[in-house]
Formats: structure tokens, C-alpha cells, sequence
């Protein structure tokens, strides 16, 4: 597990692209939706059992991983013939801000830097789970890779996002839960990342590899207030 610094060069930095599932909110929603939820609501569908059910999902699942339908609820909904924001609003109460978040946003706005939701998520989860956690007022823009065509893995969705969101890559941070959307970041040129520790609270912290990763936004925030750049 990286032990480098999670300290941040503020000076430096003066836009801020933040990932949803799994850093600013806690990913054991989606896990349970994808992993238990879903599975069983699909079994009971087609009367098979839940172990047989779960089987056939997660091969589905598999053979659409890091792709654009694989974040598409109307993917999936047709795939499955499953309504699954109805699904969704029945395990809603899982959604979860991970903690510091708000402070860190609110740090951040207050500094002056633009900040800006950077997610591979489908637009209809963003629109439920801004509204259960009431995070829109704290962004410049919300921006889904939906609309631009490519999922956060492509390294060429950072020239796609900056044709609609203006940044200078050296002047930029993104912190993502995912080591592929990082790794794509990096290679892109965005200078300055951080992972997250542990997307899933009741899963272990996980191995960020050479990515400086934080268990806490706490980490990103300087005492008392950020310092404007």
C-alpha cells in the first residue's frame, strides 16, 4: 500500500475533479445494489434460485466491466428487464457521504478553485443520489462520462472533458476510488491525484499501488480554512 504523502501543493492547484461512488460517497451502496440486491430481484423474477441468479449476473457484469453500459441504467434495465431505479429507491437508504466530504467541498468553494463532479455514473443515479444527499449546491458542474461518449478509463475522455470543462491539466487534481481512472488521469498529464483508501466501509482498505491515498477528505484540508491560491 502507498505510504506517500497525501499533503497537497494548494498553490498549485486550481481546479478540482472529484469522482461520486466510492470516494465522495460510500460505495457500499453500490456493491449491495450490484452484488445482492439486483441478484435477487433477479432470481425472483425468473424463478431460479438466488445462487444460479447471482451466477449469471456477475458473468454479465463481467463482460461489460469498464465500459459506458456498464454504468447505463438503461442498459441494464433493458438487459435485465428490470425497472432499476425502482430497485434502487428501495435500498436508497444506504447512500452514504463519506466523512469530511462536506467540509472539503464547502473549503473548496470558499477558496475560490472551480470544482467539478467527475463521474462515469449513469445521469439518473447522479440526479437520485444528489437529491438524497443534497451535494449539487456544493459543485461549479455535475458531468457524467454519458455525455461525452467514453468512460473515465479511456485516456482520451480528459480531451473530451475539456472541450466542455475548461482545465489545465497541470493546475488540476482529481481524487477517484478507481486505479484505472487514475491511471488514465496520470497518463493524460493531470498532475496532481489521490485515491481513496476505502471506497466501501465494510470492506478492508484497499492497495492503491503508487497513488498517494487518503482515508479521510480531512487529509486534503489544511486548519483551519484552505488557504485561497
Amino acid at each position: 500500500m502507498s505510504t506517500a504523502t497525501t499533503a497537497l501543493p494548494w498553490s498549485l492547484i486550481d481546479t478540482v475533479l472529484l469522482d461520486m461512488d466510492g470516494t465522495l460517497l460510500d460505495l457500499n451502496f453500490d456493491n449491495h445494489f450490484w452484488q445482492a440486491h439486483v441478484p435477487a430481484r433477479y432470481a425472483e423474477s425468473r424463478g431460479l434460485p438466488l445462487a444460479v441468479g447471482r451466477e449469471e449476473l456477475m458473468a454479465r457484469y463481467h463482460a461489460r466491466a469498464g465500459t459506458l453500459a456498464w454504468y447505463s441504467v438503461d442498459f441494464w434495465e433493458t438487459e435485465l428487464e428490470l425497472d432499476i431505479m425502482a430497485l434502487k429507491e428501495e435500498v436508497a437508504h444506504l447512500i452514504a457521504i463519506h466523512p469530511s466530504v462536506v467540509d472539503f467541498l464547502s473549503a473548496v468553494r470558499d477558496s475560490g478553485r472551480r470544482i467539478v463532479l467527475v463521474t462515469n455514473a449513469h445521469h439518473k443515479s447522479l440526479t437520485l443520489k444528489m437529491a438524497r444527499t443534497g451535494l449539487r449546491q456544493h459543485f461549479d458542474a455535475l458531468i457524467t462520462s454519458h455525455e461525452l461518449g467514453l468512460p473515465k478509463e479511456d485516456v482520451a475522455f480528459w480531451d473530451c472533458l475539456r472541450a466542455v470543462e475548461p482545465f489545465d491539466p497541470a493546475r488540476a487534481l482529481l481524487v477517484d476510488d478507481s486505479l484505472p481512472v487514475l491511471d488514465s488521469a496520470r497518463a493524460y498529464g493531470i498532475a496532481h491525484l489521490r485515491a481513496v483508501l476505502q471506497p466501501d466501509t465494510q470492506q478492508a482498505r484497499k492497495d492503491t499501488g503508487s497513488y498517494a491515498a487518503i482515508a479521510s477528505f480531512a487529509e486534503l484540508l489544511p486548519c483551519p480554512r484552505m488557504v485561497a491560491g
